[in-house]
């Protein structure tokens, strides 16, 4: 039991961390669709390269609020795949971290949206969990701050 709704978890806009083979690791944004992680990516990353090299990878997303005491964590494997990018799935993305104002967003971002796909590159690193472990460590913070299993 997980004690939290993992998919509502995993449609925040949090930073989750790839790791690949090599070993390396890398924050990205994400979306949470369809039971798999997109992450935008293209020839400016050497993501696409280390995933054709090796599909496994894992990706990890948590929250540590030390005021609250929230410590929640998703941690997935999988083999990964080079898809192609489609605008719709890349705006829902962008949206959730950036707001619905497209006009707002830094210039960069809304090229994604704008821009041949193809031309620039921009592929989706798609993972669906063959392994996906949700943990609850939340504790309880008292009155005087002082931090006690929860």
């Amino acid at each position: 039991m997980t004690g939290f709704d993992v998919d509502s978890f995993l449609a925040q806009p949090l930073t989750a961390r790839v790791a690949t083979a090599g070993p390396t690791v890398r924050p990205t944004w994400y979306l949470w669709e369809d039971r798999a992680f997109w992450i935008l990516s293209g020839p400016w990353s050497r993501l696409p390269a280390r995933v054709r090299e090796e599909p496994r990878i894992a990706v990890t997303v948590d929250v540590c609020d030390l005021a609250t005491g929230l410590v929640r964590q998703v941690i997935a494997r999988g083999s990964a795949a080079l898809e192609p990018f489609d605008v719709p799935r890349g705006r829902r993305k962008l949206v959730r971290y950036l707001g619905p104002d497209e006009s707002a967003w830094d210039p960069r971002f809304r090229a994604y949206l704008l821009d041949d796909p193809a031309e620039r590159g921009t592929v989706w690193v798609r993972m669906e969990p063959e392994s996906l472990r949700a943990n609850d460590l939340s504790y309880r913070v008292s009155s005087s701050g002082v931090r006690s299993a929860g």
